[in-house]
Formats: C-alpha cells, sequence, structure tokens
C-alpha cells in the first residue's frame, strides 16, 4: 500500500498524519516485521496502530454520516475534499484538456487499488476483523442535524460511482464530473460558512448544519422578496448586482430571506459566509481567500448596528468601496439591521451648532456614507393586523392536527402577541410552536 501511495503526484498533499498514510505505514511495518526487518515492532504494537486509524475512520464515519463501506467512504472523501491545482481547475466547469491530465489519471489508477485492496492477509496474520467490519458496516441511524447530510450523500454517491468503475480513465470522468457538480473541497461541499482564528491564522470553517428554509415559507413581503431575489440571480448570472441592506423591524425575516436565498442558490455556486462585527479587520483576509474560487459569495452580517464610539465601521465602508483593491466580481456584502442608517445617531448629529466640533453635520454625512455603499436597501416592516393573522393561518397549516376555527386561531393570535412584543413573523412562529407544543402525541 505505501508504496502505492508514494507515486500519488496530485493528491500527494494528505498531511503526513493522515489516516491513509498512518495506516499505510503500520502495514508497512507489518511487512518488514515479517521479514525480519524490525524484530522489535512485534505483532501487538502493529495491531495498536492500526486500531488507533480504525478508530479515527470511525470518528469520521460519524461525523459525515458514512456508511456500508467505510474504506470506500474515506478515500471517496480524499477525493472530494482536496483541494489542489487540478481539482480546482475543474470545480463547476469539469474536465479541460491538458497534460495534467496524465498525473491526474495515474493517480486515479492508485485510488482504485486502493479501493480494492485486499485486508484479508493482514487480519489473518494480526488475528483481528476490523477491515471486514468497516468494509461492512451498518451505521446507527442518527438525526439528520447530527452530521453534515449534504457531505455525507455526495460523498457516498461518489465512492458508490468509484466502486462500479473498471479503470481509472471511467474514475477521471467520475471525479472531474463531481467537480463540475459539486465543486470541491470545503467550498464546494458546504453552504455556509464562519471564521475564527487559530494560531494567528485565518481560517473559513464551514456551518455544518443550516435552516432548510425558503422564500415561499416566508409568509408576506412579496416586493421585499422580489428585489431580493432579483438582485441574487444577476449576481448568481455574473450580471451587475448590488451590496444589500435589509433593515426595519425585529423579527419580520431579513435574516430570514438571506438563509432562504442560500437554500435557493447553493446549487448554482452560491455560498455564504458570515461575519461579525468584531471581525471586520479579517475582511481583507475572507476575500483574499475566496476571489479566485469558481463560486460566488455573500458576506453576510445579521443585525448590523454601531453606536457613537465604535469605529469598525470604516474597516467595512473600505472593502466595499473606498480601498485601493477592488472588491472582486464573486463577492457581495449583505447585512440586515433594526437601524435604516446602521450608525446610532443622535439629535447633535443634525446641528452644526456643536460645542465639540465646528462642523457637525460632517460627521453626521460620514455615518450615513456606510449606507450610501449598499447600492439596494429593503425595508422590513412590522405587518398590519390583518397582516399577522395572514401568516399566522399560513403558518398554522404546517400544524396538521390543529383542532381550531379560523376566528379561534386568530382571536388566540392576538392574545399572543399583545403579550409576546407586538406584531411580528418571529412572534407568529413563536406562537405557531406554542400550539404544536400543547398538542399530545
Amino acid at each position: 500500500m505505501k508504496s502505492n501511495i508514494s507515486k500519488l503526484v496530485i493528491y500527494r498533499d494528505l498531511g503526513e498524519d493522515s489516516i491513509l498514510y498512518s495506516l499505510a505505514d503500520a502495514i508497512e511495518k507489518l511487512r518488514s516485521n515479517s521479514n525480519g526487518e524490525h524484530g522489535n515492532i512485534n505483532k501487538e504494537e502493529i495491531t495498536y496502530l492500526i486500531n488507533v486509524q480504525i478508530h479515527r475512520l470511525l470518528n469520521l464515519a460519524t461525523e459525515y454520516g458514512f456508511d456500508i463501506n467505510l474504506w470506500h467512504n474515506y478515500l471517496a472523501f480524499i477525493l472530494a475534499t482536496n483541494e489542489n491545482p487540478f481539482s480546482i481547475t475543474c470545480e463547476k466547469v469539469g474536465a479541460r484538456e491538458g497534460t495534467v491530465n496524465q498525473f491526474a489519471k495515474n493517480d486515479f489508477k492508485i485510488f482504485k487499488e486502493l479501493f480494492d485492496y485486499d485486508f484479508s492477509e493482514i487480519e489473518k496474520e494480526l488475528g483481528i476483523n476490523c477491515f471486514s467490519i468497516i468494509e461492512n458496516y451498518q451505521a446507527v441511524v442518527k438525526n439528520g442535524k447530527r452530521y453534515n447530510r449534504s457531505v455525507s450523500e455526495k460523498v457516498k454517491l461518489l465512492s458508490t460511482q468509484i466502486e462500479q468503475a473498471k479503470n481509472e480513465d471511467e474514475i477521471f470522468h467520475i471525479v472531474t464530473t463531481f467537480y463540475r457538480d459539486y465543486g470541491v473541497g470545503k467550498f464546494g461541499l458546504n453552504k455556509a460558512f464562519r471564521i475564527h482564528r487559530k494560531d494567528n491564522q485565518l481560517v473559513i470553517y464551514p456551518i455544518t448544519n443550516t435552516s432548510d428554509i425558503h422564500l415561499d415559507d416566508l409568509i408576506g413581503y412579496e416586493i421585499q422578496k422580489k428585489k431580493l431575489v432579483d438582485n441574487t440571480e444577476a449576481f448568481v448570472e455574473g450580471r451587475k448586482a448590488n451590496n444589500v441592506l435589509l433593515f426595519g423591524d425585529s423579527g419580520t425575516g431579513k435574516s430570514t430571506s438571506v438563509k432562504a436565498i442560500l437554500n435557493g442558490y447553493y446549487n448554482r455556486g452560491l455560498r455564504v459566509i458570515e461575519i461579525y462585527k468584531h471581525q471586520f479587520e479579517d475582511l481583507s483576509g475572507v476575500i483574499n481567500q475566496i476571489k479566485n474560487r469558481n463560486y460566488k459569495f455573500i458576506i453576510f452580517m445579521d443585525d448590523l448596528s454601531f453606536e457613537e464610539f465604535e469605529i469598525e465601521y470604516k474597516y467595512l465602508k473600505a472593502v466595499i468601496e473606498g480601498g485601493l483593491e477592488i472588491k472582486p466580481d464573486n463577492v457581495l456584502i449583505y447585512a440586515t439591521s433594526n437601524r435604516r442608517h446602521i450608525i446610532r445617531e443622535t439629535w447633535s448629529d443634525r446641528s452644526d451648532m456643536s460645542k465639540d466640533e465646528l462642523h457637525h453635520s460632517d460627521t453626521m454625512q460620514e455615518k450615513l456614507s456606510l449606507v450610501a455603499r449598499f447600492g439596494i436597501s429593503i425595508n422590513f416592516s412590522s405587518p398590519t393586523q390583518k397582516e399577522y393573522f395572514e401568516i399566522v393561518k399560513g403558518l398554522a397549516k404546517q400544524i396538521p392536527d390543529l383542532e381550531l376555527s379560523e376566528e379561534e386561531l386568530c382571536a388566540k393570535a392576538n392574545i399572543w402577541e399583545l403579550s409576546h412584543g407586538g406584531k411580528s413573523g418571529r412572534t407568529a412562529q413563536q406562537f405557531i410552536n406554542y400550539l404544536a407544543g400543547q398538542i399530545k402525541l
């Protein structure tokens, strides 16, 4: 196994501590031990080394919901997630002519050999059966929120297709088609992301579970949804599009609309990276990591607002428009805020008569200049009484066993909103959740 892996070229960079390399080292020590080259290494130690990697493989299988043949799933996972010049070039466009294809096919030939690797002699020599178990594995049924279902389904599909492939030419077609349809690595297989710093390095990591919400689930606000869809549609198709500010009353569906947009356009290459206010100084670093990828990225800033003493908005202004580096065409910024102008204003901002500053209106203009950098502003205001009842009735359809007439439903909804923060989509959803919780199974 190790001699084959050493011949990998394109998919060589897996990390020295990867399961594949570590398992190959253990098997190589077994072979050397059998030949008397390492008399100091006994079979118990080799069994221990193998079991460590089997443990890691089981953890990976649990994290991604792998099943049936965990060894094949793992190898397919490597091919699906390994970001290298070949795989990145193929993402969203598929195979292209070039000499690099020969190196790719040589690597795929090695992966085919790994897929067909016979562990029976190793099990017989060590008196173990762990490989037989992972190749015929029945996973415990888990809640879909316990693992990344999106990644799991795609990797298992790739695994099954490679199992049926006859040679490296077929695998080349299978893998490059997979890259074209789903992409590669974390950006290809996941919808949404957050950022954090690890060892002073900026890391973009996937959010493994996102809300399965769609725009049709958001009742009302048709004009607002159309503006958002039209802009996003233009962006995904490569036409000119604007940064968007969704502002208005709390609980009216601003954040929900962005989540729904992600679900609606994920299959067309849209991705969302959520960034918080305290991370704005990392915006340039984030854009630098995504600007050359073949996806459309929305940088999402939820519940955005600034107090008078906060200056992080200056980073945002420079990134959106005004810095020397041009924002790439595959990046837009969508923000939500309860404030129309995002930055807190005072009455003194609207007067030049200030004991602290001669031209106080200049300060006001500086604050408003951030909002001006969003080409589209969409207002989500609280619903009227009639609109609120329509939202409640629409959400109530999700409860099949609800035995309330429309009049009773609206009456109870009216009482609920009087003591739960007023009329909004969020209040309506909380009311429906309450009713659903009262129905005994």
